[in-house]
């Protein structure tokens, strides 16, 4: 992870992550911003925003709309805008994956209870 890009929300995230996170993996991610489909990986989930895998990251402060689906039964989408925290270059030989980390910006209430329903039901299966 690249410091300059991450230390202030890391250190701010430290004590704030509340909500239990989950694997997504998803093929694309529709980006509203005018400029192409973004491809990555969105992983840890959670109510407060997700992890994004790609070699291409965004800039930080950046804000777009993003599409997700839950693979829940019957399946949920959403669509909220979303900002990038941080960003991890990718490094040859790195111990981690490249990629950025989102938060949801107007996430609705509703999305956000299916996200924990979505979590909680992921999380419960794995134990």
């Amino acid at each position: 992870m690249n410091e300059t890009d991450s230390s202030e929300y890391t250190e701010d995230q430290k004590n704030k992550r509340r909500a239990t996170r989950a694997p997504l993996i998803v093929e694309k991610i529709p980006c509203g911003d005018g400029q192409k489909t973004f491809f990555g990986y969105a992983k840890n989930v959670s109510r407060g925003g997700l992890f994004i895998a790609t070699v291409n990251p965004r800039e930080l402060g950046e804000d777009f709309m993003i599409e997700l689906t839950l693979p829940m039964k019957p399946r949920h989408m959403i669509r909220c805008r979303c900002e990038v925290v941080w960003k991890r270059h990718y490094q040859r030989k790195g111990a981690h994956e490249p990629g950025m980390g989102l938060r949801f910006l107007d996430l609705t209430d509703t999305d956000g209870d299916k996200i924990d329903e979505w979590v909680t039901e992921q999380t419960t299966t794995l134990l």
